[in-house]
């Protein structure tokens, strides 16, 4: 199928922000967002060690090891999941938007159409 022009003219007409396939685009992109989220949280449970030792005659003794590489992996993912969400809202918002009217014709326009 040939790219639409504009009237009379040969150039074509820039693509237009109304198009049903960006909805697909942006349920791609949800399923994208739960997987890093997924991965985020997987990456924090790796990062965080908790660890008991045991002394005699008193409460063991606690201690927490946090490993920066893999809470920095899950910020990072979670970044990227919160990116993917904003960008899948915009498309859904797109892909459900009315198509614009046409133009008036500026020629004929009073001063209070414009």
């Amino acid at each position: 199928m040939a790219p639409q022009t504009s009237q009379g003219h040969g150039t074509p007409l820039p693509p237009s922000l109304h198009q049903p396939r960006r909805a697909l685009i942006a349920m791609g992109e949800l399923v994208l967002v739960v997987l890093f989220v997924l991965g985020a949280v997987w990456c924090w449970r790796h990062g965080v060690v908790r660890s008991e030792y045991p002394v005699e005659g008193r409460a063991p003794l606690e201690s927490t090891r946090y490993s920066g590489t893999w809470i920095g992996t899950a910020i990072g993912l979670t970044t990227l999941g919160a990116l993917f969400l904003l960008d899948a809202v915009r498309q859904l918002v797109l892909a459900g938007r009315a198509r614009p009217r046409e133009q008036k014709d500026m020629t004929q326009a009073t001063e209070w159409d414009v």
